[in-house]
């Protein structure tokens, strides 16, 4: 959507129709919003801009047969490597050799998606924050092996799109996540320790820190399952670091398939 709406031609790929008309429909609905604010006086203009950036967009069920044509890739499929690594195998093969490989993982090592091609010099992290939309960060990773061409891509392409790039290397979480998700899981612990409710804890994050949700909140946001996954996968590249630690609630609560918002029940009940 982002892209779309800044003049870039942009093919969605994913694994069914289904799924495809379902996010295009989805990004019309984000669309309106967006012009309802940004095209309050005007909406005969509003309704063109929704129009051109739907002109821009086109969906697809197979990434190899377009890929020959694209400028840059950003994946955003399934937090898991391996899958992850099977994808830009195959892409590699196919895309031309001016071609980015980008990552949007918030979690995984970007060095090890970018062993599984031959373009470990045109291959960075471009991690955008949720809601896209409205979230003017994207951090972007440099590994090793990112040449000074490609980086500088990665950060004109984040401009354009209208966003603000901050540079990171390729560190577990990054900057945010890696500032986010041990304050998220100590939050936890001082709860465990029953030093304080959660709900106590939500509101003196908010009113103490001018955060716009508390640690329970953003947790069952996120989803507690993908903030289990990160923080095992951290623990198990760091098990003496405290900040790593598994937390035995977060675990029984995942294990009980209370992850958060999207099943109606996490740290907190929603209907």
């Amino acid at each position: 959507q982002v892209a779309a709406a800044s003049g870039h031609t942009v093919v969605l790929v994913d694994q069914s129709d289904e799924i495809l008309k379902k996010s295009t429909k989805g990004i019309e609905e984000s669309l309106k919003r967006v012009t309802k604010k940004k095209f309050a006086d005007k909406p005969e203009a509003g309704a063109e801009f929704i129009e051109k950036t739907l002109k821009n967009l086109t969906t697809s069920t197979d990434a190899v047969a377009v890929v020959h044509s694209t400028d840059l890739v950003i994946e955003a499929i399934v937090e898991n490597q391996e899958i992850k690594n099977e994808l830009f195998k195959r892409l590699d093969k196919f895309a031309p050799e001016h071609t980015i490989f980008a990552s949007n993982t918030s979690s995984l090592q970007i060095t090890q998606l970018a062993n599984s091609t031959t373009r470990q010099d045109r291959f960075g992290g471009l991690h955008f924050f949720n809601p896209v939309p409205m979230m003017k960060l994207v951090e972007v990773i440099k590994t090793p092996m990112t040449s000074q061409k490609t980086f500088e891509s990665l950060v004109d392409f984040s401009k354009a799109v209208g966003k603000s790039p901050v540079s990171c290397k390729d560190t577990p979480g990054f900057i945010v996540n890696r500032l986010l998700v041990p304050y998220m899981m100590e939050a936890v612990r001082l709860f465990e320790r029953g030093d304080a409710s959660k709900e106590d804890i939500d509101v003196a994050m908010k009113l103490g820190a001018g955060y716009p949700m508390g640690p329970f909140e953003l947790l069952d946001y996120v989803g507690l399952d993908t903030s289990k996954y990160i923080i095992d996968g951290w623990h198990s590249l760091e098990p003496n670091n405290p900040l790593f630690a598994p937390s035995p609630l977060l675990d029984k609560l995942v294990e009980e398939k209370k992850l958060g918002k999207k099943t109606g029940e996490g740290f907190y009940k929603y209907k």
